[in-house]
């Protein structure tokens, strides 16, 4: 610290504890920035290059990996959080990378402008949701990064570059799913829609009805997704439409989805550390109880989209073509049953259209996402290795490609194979980063593999 320049001392701390959402991965930067320009972070990456460190950046610090860790310098980008251009004509809002959704979602309505899509949360930042491909669900729609328009950079040299599909359009493509070893993304411009209602219906179902008729229920509304109940044959199917219909003014029950679904279950499951065998009898208590239940509601679509994730939870997902999914479902379902795992509900199944962004698990084809869920009662570990074993081997067989803000087994070779713009990729990131700045140990597993950037 003492030996920061004025400017770079009054924006950064020592001694920072990093924990993420679910507290399953942390690490202690040597040094905490908190960057308010573009300028700023310039000079970090700077330092960072002279003194010979490596930078990770940290939006909400919601993914469930390492892929934001590092011992060196740590850059949060929360105070990068400004509007910077409103175009209502073309549909397209510009701001800074480090806006969170929620905040992004009323900047918007208050423009008359909403997402298209949008996944389970918003508590991340509008960089963190892109770097990582997120996605939400719906058969013609692609994952959120195809919204971006134009983006800005800093360079792992300290240089800030403005990329659009035609203005340095490579690093824009590779840009767009950056998984945060390009650079650091200050701002983005991203497509938007009129802003809109949704009506969704949520109702029960049977696991072998949804195979049986997996193309139907799919599309059977433009957003669409499945939670299977392990250990049973339940299901719930939720559909979602754009509507001209009222607000609906009821609220959810407090005590049955508050006090039961969320506190009790917490509890439940708790007790279920010690007595597995417990599960499945919990899962149709929770199911009949709480989940079988046939809801309707009208709203502000990003209100509509948006779940409540409970409790810490060690999280998988991967991303396999849209057709292998019924029989990726079925062997699922077959290891739990022949194993002497029990395991939580849901199994959330997800769908995403086909899209070009280099390093989207949907890159391509049309994808459904399938997520395996242990969740940490209080905070407290349970046992899940086995079960993503056989989750991963699984979905591997099947050309599956995971999630990547989420811990996964595969190699930078597994991954090659994967992405046929992986090279490219690759390409991009030593001409933006060739000194191996934005490369931790995610990205050195994954990405770049171990024969550069020996200091890790």
């Amino acid at each position: 610290m003492e030996n920061l320049a004025p400017e770079l001392k009054a924006i950064a701390k020592d001694n920072h504890q990093f924990r993420n959402w679910a507290n399953t991965f942390g690490c202690s930067p040597e040094l905490y920035f908190e960057p308010s320009t573009e300028e700023e972070v310039s000079e970090i990456v700077r330092l960072a290059v002279q003194n010979k460190k490596h930078i990770k950046v940290v939006g909400s610090g919601h993914s469930p990996s390492d892929l934001a860790l590092t011992n060196d310098y740590m850059i949060s980008i929360h105070k990068l959080n400004r509007v910077l251009a409103v175009n209502r004509e073309k549909g397209i809002i510009t701001v800074e990378a480090g806006m969170d959704l929620h905040t992004l979602h009323q900047v918007l309505k208050n423009n008359g402008m909403a997402l298209s899509n949008l996944g389970s949360i918003s508590d991340q930042s509008v960089a963190g949701v892109m770097a990582t491909a997120s996605h939400g669900t719906g058969t013609a729609f692609g994952s959120l990064p195809t919204m971006i328009t134009d983006l800005t950079i800093v360079s792992g040299t300290g240089e800030i570059l403005y990329c659009s599909p035609s203005s340095n359009p490579d690093v824009f493509e590779a840009a767009r799913c950056s998984l945060g070893c390009l650079g650091v993304i200050t701002r983005m411009s991203l497509k938007v829609e009129p802003d809109f209602l949704l009506e969704a219906k949520q109702e029960p179902d049977k696991f072998d009805n949804v195979l049986q008729n997996w193309d139907t229920v799919i599309n059977s509304a433009e957003h669409v997704r499945v939670w299977w109940y392990p250990h049973t044959d339940d299901c719930v199917v939720w559909r979602a439409n754009r509507t001209t219909k009222p607000v609906t003014e009821d609220k959810p029950s407090w005590f049955k989805y508050t006090f039961v679904g969320f506190h009790v279950y917490q509890f439940a499951l708790n007790i279920a550390r010690y007595r597995p065998s417990m599960i499945p009898s919990l899962t149709r208590f929770f199911y009949d109880k709480v989940h079988s239940t046939p809801t309707h509601v009208v709203d502000d679509s990003y209100k509509v989209f948006n779940f409540d994730c409970l409790f810490p939870q060690y999280v998988n997902e991967w991303a396999i073509p849209l057709e292998k999914a019924p029989e990726a479902l079925k062997r699922i379902e077959k290891f739990i049953q022949s194993s002497d795992l029990k395991v939580h509900f849901p199994v959330e199944i997800r769908f995403v259209d086909a899209d070009d962004v280099w390093l989207s698990p949907s890159y391509g084809r049309k994808t459904c996402y399938i997520g395996v869920i242990m969740y940490r009662p209080y905070g407290k570990p349970v046992p899940y290795k086995k079960y993503w074993r056989a989750y991963e081997d699984v979905m591997r067989s099947l050309d599956g490609r995971p999630h990547w803000a989420k811990a996964h087994g595969q190699t930078k070779s597994d991954l090659e194979r994967s992405y046929p713009k992986f090279s490219d990729f690759l390409t991009v990131q030593e001409k933006l980063d060739p000194n191996g700045v934005f490369v931790n140990d995610y990205v050195q597993r994954h990405i770049v593999g171990k024969k550069r950037f020996a200091k890790l």
